[in-house]
């Protein structure tokens, strides 16, 4: 008898270690919902379910679409930005996997079935599994993602489980045509908007360079002088090694790189507000530019991509200039603008 139980004890000991050891098939497959991001000074972010939130829908482990999705009580509004990337998934044991988004390497970590967490420039997001919406929306989304993820133009998709009534449809025609009418006002109203602020910005930009040209040459050699000290000073090296570490800057960092500006180009700043309405990404890249500091470790600093601070400065000189232009040729330009 105890003979028997110890066979029937080994073979669930084997069985146990051959189930624990067999790999799961598409670990990623399915839908995922972006639940909370965590920065590396600390600070959360979260997305409740209510509100607009990052989808990701994986086909198998070898390729990821993502969009943003609002849920309502009667439907679900699928939103851009729509992503496409290829993945490779590499098992590293332990619930830990190096994640590979279009070659771009990132840890990632299995919490338990439906929950995961991926790191990207020291940010930690964690994903949560949506079932319900690949089993319902799963085909639908995907469809709307890859046949428009190359649309520069904002489109958004709404997928109702309930069929619209007579009394619906006649709402909604009524509610397209005055919709229609009021964004034909609107676009008049932009494209004179935009007329009048090219050319407050022509102005301004003939300003910036007549400044610039007829600057005496003693006050450039005083400029110079002034720039020399700086960038030899305690103040810069302190800087320099601040950024050194790669640590995203925090607000205090912010407030002591605009006091250093303002010493040294005492309009600077004013003039950058002036040229156009910057995000806080666009501004902090240029102040980092005027200051001498590496594309890359401005994208250390500021959590992104290298690529994508290159992104910023060759779209900030199309919006400045209305014309095609490198990431270069912004740096140029914000190196040349004076006191």
């Amino acid at each position: 008898m105890m003979k028997t139980h110890s066979y029937l004890l080994l073979s669930l000991l084997l069985t146990g270690c051959s189930s624990s050891e067999e790999p799961r098939e598409h670990l990623l497959q399915g839908a995922w919902v972006l639940s909370k991001v965590e920065y590396p000074m600390g600070g959360v972010e979260t997305f409740p379910v209510q509100d607009m939130r990052p989808l990701r829908i994986y086909e198998g482990d070898s390729m990821m679409l993502q969009c943003s999705l609002t849920r309502t009580a009667s439907a679900m509004v699928v939103h851009q930005p729509y992503l496409q990337s290829n993945i490779t998934l590499i098992n590293k044991g332990g619930g830990e996997y190096l994640y590979l988004e279009d070659d771009d390497p990132r840890p990632l970590t299995v919490i338990d079935d439906t929950t995961m967490t991926i790191q990207r420039s020291g940010i930690l997001f964690t994903w949560h599994r949506a079932d319900e919406i690949a089993d319902e929306w799963g085909e639908e989304i995907s469809a709307i993602i890859l046949s428009n993820s190359q649309e520069e133009e904002t489109h958004r998709f709404v997928l109702s489980a309930k069929e619209r009534t007579q009394a619906n449809v006649i709402h909604v025609l009524i509610y397209s045509t005055i919709f229609s009418v009021l964004l034909i006002l609107l676009i008049a109203h932009i494209a004179l908007n935009n007329r009048m602020e090219k050319l407050r910005l022509q102005l301004q930009l003939q300003q910036i360079r007549e400044e610039h040209d007829e600057c005496p040459q003693p006050i450039r050699n005083a400029i110079e002088r002034i720039e020399n000290e700086y960038f030899s000073s305690q103040d810069y090296q302190t800087l320099q090694r601040r950024i050194a570490t790669g640590l995203r800057l925090k607000e205090d960092d912010w407030s002591s790189i605009e006091e250093q500006m303002k010493k040294v180009y005492p309009g600077f700043t004013s003039q950058l507000r002036m040229l156009y309405p910057m995000s806080e990404l666009e501004y902090q890249t240029s102040l980092l530019i005027k200051l001498r500091i590496a594309p890359t470790d401005i994208a250390a600093v500021l959590s992104r991509d290298v690529s994508t601070i290159s992104t910023v400065r060759s779209r900030l000189y199309k919006k400045v200039f209305g014309r095609k232009g490198g990431a270069r040729e912004w740096d140029d330009f914000i190196l040349s603008m004076g006191a």
